[in-house]
């Protein structure tokens, strides 16, 4: 396979592991050709290179800069917007699980704490089930936060040590 179909392949498949995760598939096909890419790409190029709108592609630009994955830059003497992705690949998951988690699971594990203070019949089946699911699934929820909060303090050799000696 020549490097222009690999990258290709990577853009591709990029954008569909974003859009199984939940993530917007163009903005995951941005974010791969900003990680293969060397250096920095404009809008224009972005552009050329996905066949995507300028409003599609300013639009992904500013949610992957509101994301933490892509830097904005400017070059003296140019009018042009210059933007980049980190390329380490520890980072960048670490600051998925950030955004996720600030996102998706912040908000849930606040539901869940309202959720928990309800009062009921304790001898009542019906509310004795919602207690235990509630309660239950709010653990669950805040051990998944204290998990990813370790990851991102970790090194990301230290993490992936740490385990790999949990399935040995």
């Amino acid at each position: 396979m020549e490097l222009a179909e690999a990258k290709s392949k990577f853009v591709e498949t990029w954008g569909k592991l974003g859009s199984e995760w939940g993530i917007n598939r163009t903005m995951a096909q941005v974010h791969a050709l900003l990680l293969i890419t060397p250096g920095e790409l404009t809008t224009e190029e972005i552009m050329e290179k996905l066949s995507i709108s300028r409003g599609n592609a300013n639009m992904t630009l500013r949610d992957l800069i509101g994301w933490g994955l892509v830097e904005k830059q400017h070059k003296p003497g140019e009018r042009k917007e210059y933007f980049f992705a980190d390329k380490d690949a520890w980072k960048i998951a670490q600051q998925v699980a950030k955004e996720r988690s600030k996102r998706e699971l912040d908000p849930v594990i606040k539901v869940l704490d309202e959720l928990t203070k309800v009062q009921g019949d304790i001898n009542d089946p019906e509310f004795k089930t919602f207690n235990k699911s509630v309660t239950d699934i709010n653990k669950l929820a805040k051990n998944v936060n204290r998990t990813l909060e370790i990851m991102l303090k970790a090194d990301g050799n230290w993490f992936w040590k740490g385990i790999f000696k949990l399935f040995k």
